[in-house]
This record gives C-alpha cells, structure tokens and sequence, in this order.
C-alpha cells in the first residue's frame, strides 16, 4: 500500500480518536502529531515536540491509536513516533506551524543566549496548555513568535485574570529570544509609566528622556502587560506611548499587549492610540471548558512528577471554573498536603482540605470580574456583551441587574461601577438602580 493510502487512513484515524475523546483532549494530545511515513508494518508520525512524544507514550496513548488505525483499515500496524523538522502549511492546522510562504525569522544563535531579564523562562509554549476553546489565540501566538513584525501586527490578547494572557505573551517573547538576535524588551504598564517619570527628571532633576526614546523606540519586539492600568491622569505617559508605537509601527517591529478588555472601552488611552491599536489582531482568551480544565491539571501533575487519583480532579475541574490561577492553586493545595503530612489524598481528604471552594455558601471576596461572570454565565451573555453599547433589551436588563448587584453587595462607588461597566457615567448606574429598584416591587 502507498504511503498516500498509508496517510489518508491515518487522517481517518485522527478523525475518529476526536470523536471518541471531544475536541479538548484531542487538540492536546494529537493535534500536534503530523503523518510522516508508512509500510506494510509500521507508520511513522512526527510530534511538534518532545514533550508531546513523552506524554504520548506515557499515558499509553499509542496502542490506543494503533487500535483505531486497526478499526479503520484492518491492518495490524506499529506506531513510532519521531521528533524534529519543519513544520508547515495553514495557520491554525496546529501548533507550531505557520502560513506557508511567510518569510522566516532573523538567524538563530549558535551559542546559548543568557536569560532574558525580562521574562520568565517558565512561560512558554510548552508550559501552556492548550484547549479547544483557545485554539486561535494559541496558533497567532505562535505564528507571531516565527514571523515577529510580519504575521499579526500590533496583537492584543484581552480576557479575566488569571486566564494565561501574560503566559502567552511572555511565550511570544521567550521563543523570539532564545531563536533570534530580536531585542524583546517586556515591561508592565506601570513599569513603563515608573520608568518615564524617572527618566524625564520628575524626582531626579534631569531629563533623561533621550535614553527611554532610544531604549523603546529602537526595540525590535515590544511586550506590554496590561495596558489597561495606565493611569487617566498619565496623560503624558499614553502620549509617549503613541510615538513609541508610531515609531515601531513604521519600522514593522512586533508588538503585542494584554488587557482586561476590549481596547474599545479603554478610557485611559487616547483615541488615536485605541485606533492604532484596532487595526491589529485582538483576540479573546477564554476560560477552559471541563475537559479542558482536566487536561490543566493533569499537565500540572505531569510537571510536578505527581500523582492524584482521577476523581480528585474531576473534584477541582467540576468545581473551579473561574481561571487558570484558581485551578492550579487549588491543586497545589493538595499537592502540598500529601507532600507535608506524607498521608495519600483520599476524596474526603481532598473535599475537607477544599472545603472552601466546595461549600454551597462560599466565603468570598466578591470582585465586579466574579459579579459580571456570574451575570453574564445567568443570561448566557458574553462580558462583552454586558460591558458594550448594545441596547437591546436581552442585553439592557442584565446590565442593570449587574449594576444594581454591584451597588448593593460590593464597596464600589457608582463612578467605579460605571467606569467598570464599558466607561459608563455615574449617572448611569444610579438610573439603572433606580429602575431595578422599581421593577422589584412590581417582579420580587
């Protein structure tokens, strides 16, 4: 048999494994394996990296596929798997790939490189696991890392806390480093407003200004966490920022942002800048479904050479769905039990030890992210949706509830509350109070 018949029955193989698993544990386990060779005997596929190869073989997954290439073709077939090689074709076929006839990137060091003292090493896109639901902003990642100042420029990646946004710039910015001679400077928003009022002389009494333009403006990758905390008051600062983005714009060096939200409802960045910033790739990072938040943890494990039994995360993943963050943590706290008290997790031990995040009746710090998640997920609406200009009523109603909720169980002012609804006056939220404050007598 040729090896196109060979690498047909194999995309029918991989066709039935998604079936069989969902998309989640698909796209992490097999989407990065890719038809290399074939005989009578045995089918060669490549992984997009070694790890991928080890957790394959680990978790038994390769008789596993060679049963569903014996139930396809009714051959009795070894599967090797190798590592190494390009890998090419349309962006979005998997990790690691990017659109063919993209120009590559500058020349790789032969010699290691030291660290770069702005990232951190951990964050990369090996470390950051992939599920369905953020497929695309991963595969951008990736095609920007290979192709800085080419594939997608400027690129904003917005969502929650604790979602990986900064792990997924970082990882643009550590694969760019450590393979080309790129300077990647990455900073917060507060760092580079720190660093502005220092070099212009506000406390020092010398303006230093022409060393900052130099440092930024003449950066070939620039990676700035969570723009939405520039100050309104920073106006000279968002000004800086503008030329800084001008000058790098026009001289195609890659840009890339995090950001709570949409850069349309920022208010303390000027309109031209939001404008600028448009024109670019954004897209959303989203929660991890179930399966995707067991196939979190089970990566967790898997770096910590740990082991937990399968219904203790299934107990986490069923029960903590607002972020990455929250997840992990919860598991480290198991993690941490077995490793001090030297005592095997049982399910009871786990549930007394996460009794907090299990009671029906939780104890928490109640944020405007967790209240307009928890409105949003009730009217099956996007945070989007709740925050934007939209005003039909399916929208306007919930709007004024989360409003009105915020009022009445959280600190926040009604300027603090507009401001987090999509930059709403005050006044706003005081008419949206007052209408849901009617309607309860007339709708308890």
């Amino acid at each position: 048999m040729a090896d196109m018949s060979f690498e047909t029955i194999w995309t029918d193989t991989l066709s039935l494994i998604e079936k069989e698993l969902g998309e989640d544990e698909y796209a992490m386990w097999f989407s990065g394996l890719k038809f290399s060779r074939a005989d009578d005997k045995s089918i060669t596929v490549r992984a997009a990296t070694k790890f991928l190869k080890d957790q394959l073989t680990h978790k038994d997954y390769i008789s596993y596929i060679e049963t569903k290439f014996h139930e396809i073709s009714g051959k009795n077939i070894e599967l090797d798997i190798e590592t190494g090689g390009k890998t090419t074709g349309k962006l979005g076929t998997g990790r690691g790939e990017v659109k063919t006839g993209d120009k590559p990137a500058p020349a790789i060091h032969k010699k290691e490189k030291q660290a770069n003292p702005h990232l951190r090493p951990e964050f990369n896109f090996d470390t950051f696991v992939e599920t369905a639901n953020n497929t695309f902003v991963i595969n951008a990642a990736n095609a920007i890392s290979k192709n800085p100042g080419l594939a997608y420029n400027p690129f904003l990646i917005f969502g929650g806390v604790g979602l990986g946004k900064t792990h997924l710039m970082q990882a643009i910015g550590n694969y760019i480093y450590s393979h080309t001679d790129l300077t990647v400077i990455c900073v917060t928003a507060e760092e580079f407003t720190n660093e502005f009022i220092e070099y212009v002389g506000a406390h020092t009494g010398k303006n230093r200004m022409k060393e900052f333009t130099n440092k930024y403006r003449h950066a070939d990758v620039l990676l700035i966490d969570d723009i939405h905390l520039f100050s309104t008051n920073a106006k000279d600062t968002v000004n800086e920022l503008f030329y800084t983005f001008e000058a790098l714009r026009k001289a195609n060096k890659q840009m890339v942002f995090t950001c709570d939200r949409p850069v349309q409802e920022l208010k303390n960045l000027t309109e031209r800048l939001v404008s600028r910033i448009s024109q670019g790739l954004t897209v959303e990072i989203n929660p991890p479904s179930y399966e995707g938040r067991i196939a979190i943890l089970k990566r967790k494990l898997f770096d910590k050479q740990k082991t937990v039994p399968e219904e203790i995360i299934e107990l986490i993943a069923r029960n903590v769905s607002s972020n990455v963050r929250d997840l992990e943590g919860a598991l480290e706290k198991i993690i941490a039990y077995n490793d001090l008290v030297g005592q095997a997790i049982t399910l009871e031990i786990a549930q007394q030890q996460l009794k907090d995040i299990l009671s029906p009746i939780k104890q928490v710090n109640i944020t405007l992210d967790l209240l307009l998640r928890v409105v949003a997920d009730y009217f099956a609406l996007s945070i989007n949706d709740l925050k934007g200009k939209k005003k039909s009523q399916t929208i306007v109603l919930p709007r004024q509830l989360g409003m009105y909720i915020a009022r009445q169980i959280t600190e926040y002012s009604t300027t603090e509350v507009g401001e987090y609804f999509g930059g709403r006056d005050h006044s706003t939220v005081i008419s949206a109070c007052n209408k849901i404050a009617e309607r309860k007598k007339a709708d308890p």
